[in-house]
């Protein structure tokens, strides 16, 4: 799944591209349907250079703030004083050189 998602992101630099594992809907049944075991997701974790993991209930709103806070923060020690949102966008024309259109 994650080469599926870098194959068709294609972010600039897949060794840094801030990934976590969630485990949601931990409010269901106390934990018990699970499909995938707690342990089973921080083993696989583990083997993908500690990708973190988090158990959330977006229902009972729990984890879902620190997740997504480790995804950013992630993501700002990767940046390296770097815009990574606006790299490709060209610097605005001065108005004294836009021609046609309108002056509105």
């Amino acid at each position: 799944m994650i080469l599926f998602f870098l194959t068709q992101a294609n972010p600039s630099n897949a060794r840094t591209f801030p990934f976590i594992l969630l485990g949601n809907k931990i409010d269901i049944d106390g934990g018990n349907s699970r499909v995938v075991s707690e342990k089973k997701a921080k083993d696989w974790c583990a083997s993908k250079e500690n990708i973190p993991y988090f158990e959330t209930s977006a229902k009972e709103d729990y984890n879902v703030d620190a997740a997504f806070l480790s995804i950013a923060k992630t993501a700002l020690a990767n940046e390296h004083d770097q815009d990574i949102y606006f790299q490709a966008v060209p610097d605005p024309v001065p108005e004294t050189e836009q021609r046609g259109g309108c002056a509105c």
